[in-house]
Order: C-alpha cells, then sequence, then structure tokens
C-alpha cells in the first residue's frame, strides 16, 4: 500500500472546501493508499492525534488558533521528519498554499527524492491570498516552484499559480466534487411540504437559498438588498454564519424585509440537500471563488443557479445554458435576473436539467478520485 502525507493548515472537524475534498478522496481511495495528515491544532479541544474515516491526523500546537498555524510550519515539518523515519512515505501532499504548504516545502528540500503535490483550493478574493501569502515571505513563491506537480479546482486557480512562478506543465485542473446520491433530490413530497410549513412559507411563495459563509467575499449583503426590489412573492433562505451575521440582519430590519428572509445559521452539510429540495433558484452573487461547491451541489439538486464571473464559476457556469449571470455588487443586477427566472418556467427547467447533467459527468466524487489517484501513481511510479 503507497502511504502519503498531507500537510494542510486545518482539518475535520474544521470544515471547508479543503477539508471536506481531502475528506472525500481518501475514503474512496482507502485500502490503495494509508493517508496521514498534519495540520495545526488550532482549538484546545481537538486532539493531538485521532482518525477520522481513512485519514490518521496529527495535530500541533496548544490549540491557540492563529498562532498555531504561525508554527505549523516549524513543527510540522520537525513531526513529519520523525514520522517520515518510521514510515517511508511515498508522496507528500500540500492542501492549498499556506502555513502547512510551507511546512511540505521544508520537508521536500530535505527529502528531494519524495514527490511534492500541492492542490490548490483558495477561495479567497486576491487581495486576501496576497496578504496571507506576506506572512510565508520570499518562501511562499519557492512553495510552487518547488511541487512536482499543482492541481488548482479552477481555471482562475491555474492561472495564478503561472502568475507565481509555477511551470504551466506541471499544472492540472482537478476541481472539488459533488456526491451525488447525498445531494439527489427524492421525490418525498411530504417532506417538503413538512419543510415549508416548518419555515411558515406560503403556498405561492417562491424561493430562494444561499449557502455561503457571511463574509464580505460572498456578497450576501447585495443579495438582501436585491430582495427588496422583487416584487413577486418569495422568501431568501440563508444558510451560513460569519462576521457578517450582525451586521446583516440588521441590514435585513433596516430594510424592512423582515417577513422575506429567514437566517437559519450553521446548518450542517447533511441537511442541506432537504433545503436545497424546497428551493426555486440557488443564487451567490460572490465577490471572489476558488471554484464554487455550494453552487455544484445545487446543481446536482437540480436548483437552477444565479452567479457572478468570479474565480472559477464560470468554468461550470455557462449564461443561459447551465445558469445565468448576474452583476457582481449590482443589486438591481441580480433582482432582474431572479424574477426573469422565477417567471420562466422552461428556463428554470432548461437551467435546472443542464446543471445536473454537467455534474454528473464531470463533478462527481469519484471521477476526481480517480484523477487524484493517477496523479499519485504517476508521480510515485515516475
Amino acid at each position: 500500500m503507497k502511504k502519503i502525507l498531507i500537510f494542510s493548515t486545518a482539518y475535520l472537524p474544521l470544515q471547508g472546501g479543503a477539508e471536506l475534498a481531502v475528506k472525500e478522496i481518501a475514503s474512496r481511495l482507502d485500502g490503495e493508499f494509508s493517508f496521514d495528515l498534519i495540520c495545526a491544532r488550532i482549538k484546545k479541544e481537538l486532539p493531538a492525534r485521532e482518525k477520522i474515516g481513512a485519514v490518521e491526523i496529527w495535530r500541533v500546537g496548544r490549540g491557540w488558533g492563529k498562532l498555531d498555524k504561525l508554527f505549523l510550519a516549524w513543527f510540522g515539518f520537525r513531526l513529519a521528519q520523525r514520522l517520515y523515519r518510521q514510515k517511508n512515505y511515498d508522496l507528500v501532499w500540500a492542501v492549498m498554499a499556506s502555513f502547512g504548504a510551507l511546512a511540505a516545502l521544508f520537508f521536500k528540500e530535505q527529502f528531494e527524492g519524495v514527490p511534492f503535490v500541492l492542490t490548490l483550493q483558495e477561495g479567497d478574493t486576491l487581495k486576501h491570498i496576497k496578504a496571507r501569502a506576506r506572512w510565508l515571505g520570499f518562501l511562499y513563491r519557492r512553495i510552487f516552484k518547488k511541487a512536482d506537480l499543482i492541481t488548482a479546482i479552477s481555471n482562475f486557480l491555474k492561472d495564478y499559480a503561472k502568475n507565481q512562478g509555477a511551470d504551466a506543465a506541471k499544472i492540472e485542473i482537478v476541481p472539488n466534487g459533488v456526491d451525488l446520491n447525498k445531494f439527489k433530490i427524492k421525490n418525498e413530497k411530504f417532506k417538503v411540504e413538512e419543510l415549508r410549513n416548518k419555515l411558515r412559507i406560503k403556498e405561492n411563495e417562491k424561493i430562494i437559498i444561499t449557502v455561503s459563509r457571511l463574509v464580505e467575499k460572498n456578497g450576501v449583503g447585495d443579495l438582501i438588498e436585491a430582495v427588496g426590489k422583487i416584487e413577486i412573492p418569495i422568501k431568501l433562505l440563508i444558510l451560513g454564519t460569519g462576521l457578517l451575521e450582525k451586521s446583516l440582519k440588521f441590514k435585513t430590519k433596516k430594510l424592512g424585509l423582515e417577513n422575506k428572509i429567514i437566517f437559519l445559521g450553521n446548518v450542517l452539510n447533511e441537511k442541506v440537500p432537504e433545503y436545497l429540495a424546497i428551493s426555486d433558484i440557488f443564487v451567490r452573487p460572490s465577490l471572489a471563488e476558488g471554484l464554487g461547491n455550494a453552487f455544484l451541489e445545487a446543481m446536482a439538486c437540480g436548483v437552477p443557479v444565479i452567479g457572478t464571473r468570479a474565480g472559477g464559476i464560470p468554468d461550470f457556469l455557462k449564461d443561459w445554458e447551465t445558469g445565468l449571470f448576474c452583476e457582481a455588487k449590482n443589486p438591481d443586477d441580480l433582482a432582474q435576473k431572479i424574477e426573469l427566472l422565477l417567471k420562466d418556467e422552461n428556463l428554470r427547467r432548461k437551467l435546472s436539467e443542464n446543471g445536473r447533467q454537467l455534474v454528473e459527468e464531470k463533478y462527481d466524487w469519484k471521477i476526481i478520485s480517480q484523477k487524484m489517484k493517477d496523479i499519485f501513481l504517476k508521480l510515485i511510479d515516475y
């Protein structure tokens, strides 16, 4: 069995798109590969060592949040040295060009013969990514140059890697995926009606949904303003929490939209399909996206999507084919696109069918995991 050591700044139960991707890929390759993962501890209640699914997790630090991230490069590298002497890893895999990747760089520079894969999962604005890069100093660009192969979840991140000095021939697009079984909506009308009743949604009200961290880059404030401009009876479901939660609720109250908007807070990923099942449109007017997993999950459920041209979204959203584009930071345009889609049942059906088909053909985790397996074996057997 081939042995892979993963470096990640964070891991489950702290969950984002990157952490979810590692979990999904590792679970499907379990038995062919073994996976150890080194990350920052971040929270004191997290154990220094545990196994979640197919991944053996080693957390370094004292649970001191950002400080653990800052020291991850050094302490993670030292731990990796000890583990390598015991396990003789066949490959190292860094997820995101961050503090974990810096530890992977130190490892690669000592153990040149071990292949090094870097996966770009960054979903923040370029401004935020560059701010984080400054913490890594002159070594940041070296991470890109030293990697034997880089996988990027979108063309946007592939171009970013090239701008950081990576060899274009060593970059492959491997997007994130969707668990199609999990996001396959079954025709269970009684459950749909039960949830609508629970949320006190009237029979004549259409449902708009967004699944988003409540941070500036996801444009939820613009979506709230757009709702105030729509005359069709609607309810907006907002799934997620974040730094802007209080200000967004205040904005909702100030605009007199409390009867149109429901903040549902942090909803477990396993429960998200239930809310998608009752929704007519998924919307996220993003300012930045590495790819946009929430869009793909909505499309897998057959929910038509509206998004901006930010980051990796154009990789899967083709205007009037698999979704509709709206302008970023333009609530008026967004409101027009929502109304257009709500009034045109044929268009909704077309986008729903095309979106589902696209996800089945290109974004099934089975397909993505096979791509990563091929990459791992190509480098190990080189």
